[in-house]
């Protein structure tokens, strides 16, 4: 027989030590229906532009010269001329790779807010030993998480119930008949909800900050047990001693165990010898009721399995007529319970590999399966209606696999590169698809991108990645790394359907995805930058966020410009390849990037300053237009280093100290406050020399004085003037034209 020992007093629910997480815009169901049915308006289509063959030749000058158009908004579509065709050059043989498996309604970021909360309904009756089911109502199931909200918002369930607003709750819910409808959801909402929604309401009263009420009475123990025989038909515990006691009886005592088979019902039982030579004295507490303070009527007392604290079954929240069987917890550690973190959403990937025959074989039989028609002749906007219709349905189990940021560097290029010259080097048709500037391999670092000033080969951002897709597969709302831009090309399949938002408009898509899914945000507020969040666009535009999209077909490039959201999915199978590149007109974004990820203390892909002196010390090959834009960003680059610098110089730090940040690893020359890399400066302290901070966070480092702290720099304001004035004059040329 187990021994509990000390009883606490105090109960706290375990809670994480932050902020309450506010309370979002609610969306009602209606309004993404029409009598009854779910309905997606499509969003305006993004601009189609059609080169002609000279404007095709220069890639970075054509989209500059599109670029006042197009970035209007977020992406555009760019039809090659008709004699572009590259050939396709992965080895379809030996390409094997490994999807991620997505459950499509789990993306959505208003459905997983549903779904985790009837995960906790669900939870909440399996702790009560009830099973629960999604109930089904007008042959879809009820929406239980929009029900909860809706008669929240209407002022409880009581206050429907009394001004009988049960109808306008049906007409919230999209429900076409409302009387009949109205009825069931009330009684739904009486048997799953209510208790649920009681229990949040009272968790907090001032009856658990209480401690446990406890009555101590003296009883003497017969070598019969009769006494305690007596006492074992009421919910007691036998006075706990101090754990240290060695003469604590662990085995079971001889009197009856079959009224002890349920913890719930009476509790744990321990007896003490006493070492007088009178009778055995012993102490029998008993538990009184939290709520009402009273001891009596014992016999409807239960003790809680969690946190031994006892309650009469009339006082609970939920009041109980008969003794819970097996294991029971007050309505506090339920609340506890309810309230541990799920899992972080993520997607997983498949337990096998696929070629690409494979693959194209499971996806295909996919879809005609799903649309009970030949893969070609479903129309994209049918696919497109489905898809959203999908991702919102709460009891939907659609999955769809993803060949997703497939490196060209494992897996070779769509494109044609040097390799696959090595068997074709007198062929010029594939030369020149080699030396080609739209070719994804060479647009990052052709002589005019900022790009081709970074060393690494950094994957996915210099170096292209690939994608094969199925329909319904998914990319998640994101915009690209440091806000660069980003080009995709479709080499061959069913088409790919995008939706794009403005730069423009990127922080307003921000505070709409945190109000809209604040819940989400709250237990991770990096979730835009994870790629496994979707919302609906529709939403979007309700809530004035410009929303455009575009069917991306074989053989078209769509370009994403700096700061623009976009996501989308697949049509059916196809294989596309993207990669990232800069222009000179990204610079200044790139800085503006770099200061807000370390507002929200993002990690960089590379440094900002460290790529603008590579340039300038490269900048006879700029153009003139060039050349002033890498002017104006040196000349803010130089300002904030002279007057931060100044601010270290005023708070009394005089140790300094060169280094060469270059030589170093990014992940040892990062701020401990904000993350970002750092390249010109930087601030240590004695007392832990290891630790860095930039000149932003210098104060945050530690608690010591400003004559421990170090200022550590890579070049001297001195030394930027030459590189200053160089750069000005190449600028400059451009007025002497």
């Amino acid at each position: 027989m187990s021994v509990k020992r000390e009883i606490k007093c105090e109960l706290e629910i375990d809670e994480p030590n932050q902020k309450e997480c506010p309370e979002g815009k609610f969306i009602d169901p209606v309004s993404l229906m029409e009598n009854g049915k779910f309905i997606f308006n499509a969003p305006p289509e993004a601009p189609v532009f059609e080169p002609t063959a000279e404007e095709f030749k220069d890639p970075l000058k054509y989209i500059s010269k599109i670029r006042s158009v197009a970035q209007k908004y977020g992406i555009c579509k760019i039809r090659p001329p008709s004699n572009w065709n590259p050939p396709f050059c992965v080895d379809v043989d030996k390409f094997k790779f490994t999807p991620i498996i997505q459950k499509l309604n789990e993306q959505d970021a208003i459905t997983r807010v549903k779904l985790n909360f009837l995960e906790k309904i669900a939870k909440y009756w399996h702790l009560q030993g009830i099973s629960f089911k999604i109930p089904v109502l007008e042959q879809r199931a009820v929406d239980l998480y929009s029900l909860y909200k809706i008669v929240e918002f209407e002022g409880g369930f009581d206050e429907v119930c009394s001004k009988k607003k049960w109808e306008k709750v049906a007409s919230r819910m999209g429900y076409v008949c409302k009387k009949s409808s109205s009825t069931v959801l009330k009684s739904h909402y009486k048997k799953w909800l209510n208790p649920f929604s009681l229990l949040h309401a009272t968790i907090k009263d001032e009856i658990y900050n209480k401690p446990i009420a406890k009555k101590r009475k003296v009883l003497n123990i017969k070598e019969n047990n009769s006494c305690v025989s007596n006492m074992t038909t009421k919910k007691i515990k036998l006075n706990p001693d101090d754990d240290n006691d060695s003469n604590d009886y662990t085995k079971d005592p001889p009197y009856p165990m079959d009224r002890f088979s349920s913890k719930c019902k009476t509790g744990h039982l321990k007896s003490k010898k006493s070492t007088r030579s009178k009778p055995a004295v012993n102490y029998i507490e008993k538990y009184c009721c939290q709520k009402c303070g009273r001891d009596k009527s014992e016999k409807t007392i239960l003790i809680c399995d969690e946190c031994d604290s006892s309650f009469h079954m009339q006082c609970l929240i939920i009041p109980l007529t008969t003794v819970p069987k097996g294991t029971w917890r007050c309505d506090k550690c339920v609340i506890n319970e309810l309230n541990k973190p799920s899992d972080a959403f993520g997607f997983q990937p498949a337990q096998r590999q696929y070629t690409l025959q494979q693959f194209g074989e499971m996806a295909d039989k996919f879809k005609s399966k799903y649309f009970n028609m030949p893969v070609h002749l479903v129309p994209t906007d049918k696919v497109e209606q489905e898809y959203w219709k999908i991702v919102s349905s709460i009891d939907s189990t659609v999955k769809a696999k993803y060949g997703a940021d497939i490196h060209t560097m494992d897996h070779g290029s769509g494109f044609p590169t040097g390799l696959a010259l090595s068997g074709n080097k007198d062929n010029t048709f594939y030369k020149s698809y080699v030396e080609d500037h739209w070719n994804l391999n060479n647009l990052p670092i052709l002589k005019d991108s900022v790009f081709s000033f970074i060393n690494a080969d950094l994957s996915g951002i210099k170096v292209p990645w690939m994608y094969v897709g199925m329909c319904f597969s998914t990319f998640c709302w994101h915009n690209e790394d440091h806000w660069s831009y980003s080009i995709n090309y479709s080499h061959w399949g069913e088409p790919k359907t995008w939706y794009g938002i403005p730069g423009a408009s990127a922080e307003a898509f921000e505070e709409v995805m945190k109000d809209t899914a604040p819940e989400l945000f709250h237990s991770e507020p990096d979730l835009l930058h994870q790629l496994v969040t979707i919302l609906n666009p529709n939403i979007l535009m309700k809530a004035n966020i410009p929303v455009y999209r575009t069917d991306q077909n074989a053989g078209e490039f769509v370009v994403i410009f700096p700061r623009s959201y976009h996501a989308g999915f697949n049509q059916g199978f196809n294989f596309a390849e993207s990669v990232n590149f800069a222009p000179a007109d990204w610079i200044s974004i790139g800085r503006e990037c770099v200061n807000y990820y370390s507002s929200i203390k993002r990690i960089c892909v590379f440094s900002h300053d460290e790529l603008l002196f590579k340039i300038l010390k490269s900048c006879d090959d700029l153009t003139p237009k060039a050349a002033a834009l890498v002017y104006a960003d040196f000349k803010e680059m130089i300002k904030f280093e002279w007057v931060h610098r100044k601010a270290l110089l005023d708070w009394g730090v005089t140790e300094v100290d060169f280094v060469k940040f270059e030589h170093q690893e990014d992940d040892l020359r990062q701020c401990m406050i904000c993350n970002t890399t750092l390249f010109l400066s930087a601030v240590s302290c004695m007392c832990d020399q290891k630790r860095l901070a930039c000149l932003r966070h210098f104060k945050q480092l530690c608690d010591c004085p400003a004559q421990m702290h170090v200022f550590k720099y890579g070049y001297t304001i001195d030394e930027f003037q030459p590189l200053l004035r160089k750069v000005k004059a190449i600028a400059e040329t451009a007025h002497d034209d």
